[in-house]
């Protein structure tokens, strides 16, 4: 029993041993390579130097102590123990990617998108034999792509995109036989594309989108029979399109060209693309006719052809494309009528016609799609009534301005409960605008300008505007240009505090303005000007205490102006000129600290000019003329280098004018003609450099006219007649153009001939020899060598005057456009009315206009009277001759001459930003709001760092970011900006951006930098994330919009975001998922508003940020990256 027992012993320990020696063999022989692995992973640690999430870095979850195959992102095989991918996507680690990486030789997937990793592309990524996955998109990769990337065999996934990769697309990847997806979009990458990619046979995928490729069509890409999505869009490619593109490419679903230079013929067998869903050729330069056949893709679904040169008509066959729900051909030269086949399209969402030659009427058919959102066939010549019957119950949108359509506005147009925007401006419309035309709950944005619209058949009161206003939603009004012929009603309704926009200018509106005006409490814009208003200005209106505007200029007001006027204290713009209004200007006026226009001309105004008029520190244009101003203007003002333009004309004011000369350096333009003044002219008229317009007649000034005048190179006008001057009159500088009417009545001057005056001489009583041979040959020769001189130095002078102001505009229009006339653009904008009126800014206004060829372009056009306006068209033209980039507002021409100045600017179909961030039934996605903010960013980037003198904008917000046809975000307006010289940081400036965008430096200083602009950007960004403006009431204390959000984070970030933001990225998303994503969004807007300028994030820095994040929501809508 014994020995039975020691022979299992013995035979139990054998076995023990054998194991122990199994496993100890096992593992010398794993691990070397496990090491490799480890080894491997620490050096690509190594080389990150920042987590914020401490996983990586900081004793996370990547130590020593714990198997690698636990490590946060690291995925091992169970059998070896081998790395075969790793995952650090999301993270915002910033670094290098280490050249060990290629080390990992089992990797099969690297994924390290969104991040902020520099440097290059490893070439040792190309030892990884196994890899497949190759994700490195949303970071901040440089030079080229590596061709050795051709030797990952086994690679089917490629995704490059959003970084700054330069270069060409290396050939050597259309070696590479497994590739399904490709995507190299969001680069710098320029050239051809690579023949050689047609190679690929298993292509399925392939994004290019938004570099600088050029180059045709690559053809051998039809070879790549499985190609079901190319987006090249965003390039410089030209050419035609194959003709055999559809019969190689059957099974292809997502084609996306638009934004090159493509032409040619639509004629590439389009009817052989029978799996298309979606294409978009728009922003090139295709011609001739819509293909009929179109109509045979029965699984189309988004059609864009905008902005090209098509012609013809529309193809009825459309009407066949049962699944289509986006159709646009806007900016085309399509003619005839619309089809009335279009209304069979069940499905359609969005209908766009705009700005071609369209005739006829619009089919009743196309009223009767119950799916429309959006219909948009504005500036045509569409002519007819609207349909007697409509079941259009879910349209958002309706624009159908400056066409010849006629009758009366149909009723159902007040049963659509889901409208928001109605523009029938500048058409024929006549008879009563209907009573409940207000009652849609959504409607924000009401035009019927530039019609033959009335109210109801007499009846004194226009009772419709009671509904209009008891609107809940409805924020801006237009009606200019009606016949309404009535008295405004007592009552505004009882949700009129929506309002904040209302144009009622030229429709013969008479009667008092109601006391209940006081009920439109948002109310930031009233222009009730050119009408026959009487009574006088009610006290009530003191209570508009978000009024920025107001134009009662052309009435017959009268009576005072009411102290209560004091209380509006955001007040910007007052004009109440060529009415009948009398008594004093109240001193309260003082109170008005935000006030740049004070324009009062042409009443019945009485006593001296308030002492604290002259203190308002914001004032730019101040108009008193033809009044009965007198008494004397104080001896001592207080300085303003702000002031652009006074005009104290025909008035009763006396006294010396040194006082007002000293205290507006930076005037354009100064008018005290027609008054009392006294005294010399003094010498500090001299120091007024920027002076243009200066008109001194009909006073009783005095002594000579000081030669510093001579110095002031912009004075184009100059008036001094009827006044008691004396002395020789300058004659160098800005004299050589006056002639005689400048000095008329003046009977002390002497000097030029062509002045009017006598000759300066002194004639001695005896004559001599000498004398006369002096005056008989050497006086004629010297002044006929002086004629000369003076004869040539006009003929330079008008030269260069010729070419002084159009300079910069020549340098805008020589390349591919022509100069504007004055009658060009009247007609154009259909003589500026008001209907086509689009914005009004700090110089002038805004128009939508069409030009001979059917362009649609927005027109520019400056108020020459507010002076400062022709220094802000000179540095627009400065800073417009600069700059081009696909993120800036493009300038197409100019106007200028003596009645106007104007610049002829790119017209963006889906307007401003603002616009669509305050809309109540459009509510932008997160992904769209961070994909304009990108844009926006990189418009920023371009103008801060993209040429050797940076460009400042000096005026960022909502309303100067204009968005075009496919929502990409473009800057605007650049009437503020200044260039900063090169080897300088800043600069200073006597203009002013708007309150709470402004930097703290700008408002306080004055100094003008990139800085100010960021910070401008972050409050931007904050605004668009929380859905409120920084001038909100709740920030009229001591918080600000930047604190509110700062106290809120982390914990309390939805209490701040917009609730319809939240509301949709409930719907279907990860709410956690989606709170980290925002609360990155606010941190970089809180590090672009530092208060200390130093401190705040560099622009360069910004973009990869949402670049990352954008990348972030890509993903999370289930595809890697294509627009």
């Amino acid at each position: 029993m014994r020995t039975m027992f020691m022979e299992k012993l013995q035979t139990f320990l054998f076995g023990v041993a054998l194991l122990h020696y199994s496993c100890f063999l096992k593992l010398a022989i794993s691990s070397p390579s496990n090491f490799t692995d480890q080894s491997a992973l620490l050096a690509i640690q190594s080389q990150i130097t920042f987590d914020p999430t401490n996983t990586v870095l900081g004793g996370g979850s990547w130590i020593t102590k714990t198997s690698f195959c636990n490590w946060f992102g690291v995925s091992c095989s169970k059998r070896r123990q081998r790395v075969t991918a790793l995952d650090l996507s999301y993270m915002n680690l910033q670094g290098t990617i280490s050249p060990h990486v290629g080390n990992l030789s089992f990797l099969i997937s690297l994924d390290l998108r969104n991040n902020s990793f520099l440097g290059f592309i490893p070439h040792e990524i190309s030892r990884l034999h196994r890899l497949r996955i190759l994700v490195l998109q949303g970071n901040k990769l440089e030079g080229n792509i590596p061709p050795t990337l051709q030797l990952c065999h086994k690679l089917e996934s490629i995704s490059l995109s959003i970084n700054i990769l330069s270069g060409l697309i290396p050939k050597e990847l259309g070696f590479l036989p497994r590739v399904r997806k490709l995507y190299l979009g969001a680069n710098n990458l320029t050239g051809e594309i690579p023949s050689s990619l047609g190679n690929i046979s298993t292509l399925q995928e392939l994004s290019l989108v938004e570099n600088g490729l050029t180059g045709s069509f690559p053809s051998a890409l039809l070879n790549v029979s499985t190609l079901a999505l190319i987006s090249l869009s965003g390039n410089y490619m030209s050419g035609s399109l194959p003709v055999d593109l559809c019969r190689n490419w059957p099974n292809t679903y997502y084609i996306s060209l638009s934004d090159n230079k493509f032409g040619g013929q639509l004629t590439f067998g389009i009817s052989q693309c029978r799996e298309l869903e979606i294409l978009s050729l728009s922003y090139n330069n295709f011609v001739g006719s819509i293909p009929g056949e179109i109509g045979s893709l029965q699984h189309l679904k988004t059609l864009f052809l905008g902005v090209n040169n098509l012609t013809g008509a529309i193809p009825p066959t459309i009407g066949n494309l049962s699944n289509l729900q986006f159709f646009t051909v806007p900016d085309n030269n399509l003619e005839g009528s619309i089809p009335s086949d279009l209304g069979h399209l069940s499905k359609l969402n969005y209908l766009s016609f705009a700005r071609n030659s369209l005739t006829g009427e619009i089919p009743e058919s196309i009223f009767n799609i119950s799916s429309l959102n959006t219909l948009q066939v504005q500036t045509n010549a569409l002519s007819g009534e609207f349909p007697s019957r409509a079941m259009i119950s879910n349209l958002n949108t309706l624009y159908c301005y400056t066409n010849h359509i006629t009758g009366n506005l149909p009723s159902y147009f007040s049963n659509l409960s889901q409208l928001v925007e109605l523009d029938v401006s500048n058409n024929s419309l006549y008879g009563p605008i209907p009573m409940n035309l207000g009652s849609s709950k959504y409607l924000e944005f009401l035009n019927l300008g530039g019609n033959q619209l009335s109210g109801e058949p007499g009846v004194p009161v226009l009772r419709f505007l009671s509904s209009i206003f008891n609107s809940s939603s409805l924020k801006h009004l237009f009606l200019s240009r009606n016949p309404l012929d009535g008295i405004m009603p007592d009552s505004f309704g009882n949700f009129s505090y929506s309002l904040e926009i209302f144009f009622a200018t030229a429709c013969q509106i008479k009667g008092p303005i109601p006391k209940t005006i006081q009920l439109l409490k948002n109310l930031t814009f009233l222009a009730l000007s050119d009408n026959n208003i009487s009574g006088k200005i009610p006290s009530s209106i003191g209570a508009l205490e978000m009024l920025q505007r107001l134009y009662l200029e052309n009435n017959k007001i009268e009576g005072l102006i009411p102290n209560e006027l004091c209380l509006l204290r955001n007040l910007g713009d007052l004009s109440l000129g060529n009415n009948q209004i009398s008594g004093s200007i109240p001193n309260c006026i003082a109170n008005l600290s935000r006030i740049q226009r004070l324009l009062l001309s042409s009443n019945r105004l009485t006593s001296a000019i308030p002492v604290n008029l002259w203190n308002l520190k914001n004032l730019l244009f101040l108009n008193l003329s033809s009044n009965i101003f007198s008494g004397y203007l104080p001896p001592s003002m207080k300085r303003s280098v702000a002031v652009q333009m006074v005009d104290l004309s025909d008035n009763q004011v006396t006294g010396n004018i040194s006082s007002i000369v000293g205290a507006f350096p930076s005037i354009n333009s100064l008018s005290l003609a027609n008054n009392l003044f006294i005294g010399s002219l003094p010498q500090t008229l001299g120091d007024l450099k920027g002076l243009e317009f200066l008109d001194l007649s009909n006073n009783n000034l005095s002594g000579p006219i000081p030669k510093s005048l001579e110095t002031l190179k912009y004075l184009n006008y100059l008036n001094l007649s009827f006044n008691q001057l004396s002395g020789e009159i300058p004659s160098s500088g800005a004299f050589i153009d006056f002639t005689a009417l400048s000095f008329l009545e003046n009977r002390g001057l002497c000097g030029r001939p062509e002045f009017g005056v006598p000759p300066c001489m002194a004639l001695g009583t005896q004559k001599s020899k000498m004398a006369n041979h002096l005056l008989k040959y050497v006086l004629p020769g010297i002044a006929s060598t002086m004629i000369l001189i003076a004869l040539i130095y006009m003929v330079t002078k008008c030269r260069k005057r010729d070419e002084g102001i159009p300079s910069s505009v020549q340098a805008l229009t020589t390349t591919e456009h022509r100069m504007m006339s004055y009658h060009q653009l009247r007609r154009a904008t259909n003589g500026f009315c008001e209907s086509n009126l689009l914005g009004v800014g700090s110089f002038g206004s805004v128009y939508k206009g069409i030009l001979t060829d059917g362009t649609i372009v927005a027109v520019k056009v400056l108020n020459l009277q507010m002076e400062g306006a022709f220094k802000s068209f000179d540095a627009e033209c400065k800073v417009w001759r600069r700059i081009r980039h696909r993120n800036l507002v493009k300038i197409m021409t100019t106007c200028s001459n003596h009645e106007v100045r104007a610049l002829v600017l790119q017209y963006m179909s889906n307007g401003s930003l603002e616009k669509w961030l305050y809309s109540h039934n459009y509510c932008l996605t997160l992904l769209q709001r961070v994909a304009m903010l990108i844009d926006i960013a990189l418009a920023l980037d371009y103008l801060h760092h993209g040429q050797s003198e940076g460009v400042v904008h000096c005026d960022l917000k909502p309303s100067n970011i204009l968005l075009d046809e496919d929502m990409v975000a473009h800057v605007g307006d650049f009437g503020l900006a200044k260039i900063i010289a090169i080897n300088k940081d800043a600069t200073q400036t006597r203009t002013l951006g708007t309150l709470g965008y402004v930097a703290p430096e700008y408002g306080s200083a004055g100094v003008v930098s990139a800085r100010g602009d960021i910070y401008s950007f972050g409050i931007m960004l904050m605004e668009i994330i929380v859905r409120k403006k920084p001038t909100d009431e709740m920030f009229a204390g001591e918080l600000t919009l930047r604190q509110w959000i700062n106290a809120s984070l982390p914990d309390s970030v939805l209490e701040v975001v917009d609730a319809g933001l939240l509301s949709i990225e409930d719907e279907t998303r990860d709410m956690n998922a989606t709170v980290k994503i925002i609360l990155s969004i606010l941190e970089i807007g809180l590090g672009c508003s530092e208060e200390v300028a130093q401190e705040r994030i560099n622009i360069k820095d910004v973009v990869p940020k949402l670049t990352k994040i954008k990348c972030a929501l890509e993903d999370r809508n289930g595809g890697v990256y294509y627009p």
